[in-house]
């Protein structure tokens, strides 16, 4: 575990993973593909994982180890962020094998057994393996029950298991409570990573660094100065191949109970004491406590699904028209809501969250729009263009700060002020590229880091949030169609005129 006790000196140098491997299922998905094999070859290129390092996949496919290695070679070369390096591939190579078999079949546990002692044996790895679940939510149950009857899932005083679970964790507060409950039974909490991806950008850990260490927003970071908080995240994709899976969950279960809500838990948490695990979790789960839904929910949620329309300048079909959706789906596309925060710090202050599908274009962002000045002391028409000040954490793809102000125009025979911009970007500031999400989260979890990681409790005080509204659009029929390529349906921006505000455009 990591320690919070460490020396500035300590914190400065570089994290290594032990000796250690990993038990990737699902390794046929995209997921696994595009993201989580590529982090590893990273990881591995850029001196961060033991040069024992071991990667079993385990999937219902007649391949042996030099079948599976090429896989993730072949997923390297298309998906990795770091250069190809002969020398990196060949050491991780070592360690790759292959567990052929289904996940119901106790047999092929014990051939993983076997597989993993072996590993321990010839790559050094120590008996400390991670089984990452990139796999349906539905299959969780079967593999967690046989990774504990296996054996596999067993903590020794000398060695460590873990296990990765990606989202959705859950589809509403019950089944969540439930799969914590089994998951209970095989990993202690320690050893329970649930992995959101948008912890691990740097952009979003970027909202501690600017609240935390600078002191010129804190004064400002409350119910006296700031008028509301906009979090947006916004694709211009839609559902691609994902029907199976999208078809029944929708957007506000898809990303607003996870992405939007950590989002939200970040910008109005409280400073946590250090940025130790526990601190900064107990944090989050007070702010996500004391989050009320409005009474009205007409009045303050949005919900709808794309149309046809165009994007980029290409003709798209609309989500009922997307193959494998039934044509009478009810499913959103677009999810909008106001939440308050029942705390003194944020009292009176709305917290507005959106996403969908098929909008303008990708963004994601947090922005904090600011109180009008109480008196201005220039003619009415010298303003009459300036807005409230806003600073806006860009999280993806042009990620940076931008703070918007006001400031006087030249030239002009009397003061007229219009609204500036003042823009910070990681790519021209650092020289250092940015690390993927996965990367970092992973190797969180080989070296044992959770901060990043939200424990059950956070994930069942989204669910408590969400359910309400869930279950009132599930009395109300077919969502409100907007046209692809805009930027959603009429009645988000009715919800917030209600309030006397409007949307930020991204």
């Amino acid at each position: 575990m990591s320690n919070p006790l460490r020396s500035p000196l300590d914190q400065r140098l570089p994290r290594i993973a032990g000796p250690c491997g990993m038990v990737l299922f699902g390794v046929t998905g995209d997921l696994a593909r595009k993201k989580v094999m590529p982090a590893i070859y990273d990881l591995a290129n850029r001196g961060f994982l033991p040069p024992g390092f071991s990667l079993v996949g385990f999937a219902r496919r007649d391949w042996a180890d030099e079948d599976f290695a090429q896989i993730v070679h072949d997923s390297v070369r298309e998906h990795a962020r770091t250069p190809f390096r002969e020398e990196t591939w060949q050491q991780l190579c070592e360690g790759i094998r292959f567990v052929a078999g289904d996940l119901g079949d106790p047999a092929a546990y014990d051939e993983l057994s076997r597989v993993v002692a072996e590993l321990d044996e010839q790559r050094g790895t120590g008996g400390n393996h991670a089984f990452y679940l990139s796999i349906p939510p539905g299959l969780f149950p079967v593999v967690l029950e046989h990774l504990k009857t296996s054996g596999l899932a067993a903590n020794t005083p000398d060695a460590w298991r873990r296990v990765v679970i990606e989202k959705p964790f859950g589809h509403d507060l019950k089944s969540a409570q439930e799969l914590n409950a089994l998951v209970g039974t095989v990993f202690d909490t320690g050893s329970v990573f649930r992995i959101d991806h948008y912890l691990g950008k740097e952009t979003v850990q970027n909202i501690l660094a600017v609240r935390f260490a600078n002191e010129m927003f804190e004064p400002l970071w409350n119910s006296n100065y700031v008028d509301n908080v906009q979090i947006t995240m916004a694709e211009d994709i839609g559902i691609g191949g994902r029907a199976g899976y999208y078809d029944g969950i929708g957007a506000a279960r898809d990303v607003i109970q996870n992405h939007l809500l950590q989002l939200l838990a970040l910008t109005a948490m409280e400073e946590p004491l250090t940025f130790a695990a526990a601190e900064v979790r107990a944090e989050k789960e007070k702010v996500l406590s004391a989050v009320r839904l409005p009474k009205d929910l007409a009045a303050h949620t949005a919900r709808g699904q794309y149309a046809a329309g165009w994007q980029g300048g290409t003709p798209v079909v609309g989500y009922l028209q997307e193959e494998g959706i039934d044509p009478s789906s009810h499913t959103e596309t677009f999810a909008a809501m106001r939440v308050d925060i029942d705390n003194r710090r944020w009292a009176g202050v709305p917290f507005y969250l959106r996403t969908g599908k098929r909008l303008g274009r990708r963004v994601t962002e947090v922005a904090v729009v600011f109180k009008r000045a109480p008196h201005l002391p220039f003619l009415a028409e010298a303003v009459q263009e300036l807005g409230n000040n806003a600073l806006v954490f860009r999280i993806q793809p042009d990620e940076g700060i931008t703070v918007r102000f006001g400031s006087k125009v030249p030239d002009t025979s009397s003061i007229e002020v219009r609204d500036v911009t003042m823009d910070f970007q990681y790519g021209e500031a650092f020289t250092e590229s940015s690390p993927e999400a996965y990367e970092r989260l992973i190797l969180d979890v080989l070296i044992g880091d959770p901060p990043l990681f939200p424990r059950h409790v956070e994930v069942e005080l989204g669910w408590t949030i969400l359910d309400p509204v869930l279950d009132y659009w599930a009395e109300q029929g077919q969502p409100d169609q907007y046209a692809s390529g805009g930027w959603g349906p009429q009645v988000q921006y009715e919800m917030l005129a209600r309030d006397g505000r409007a949307w930020r455009r991204p």
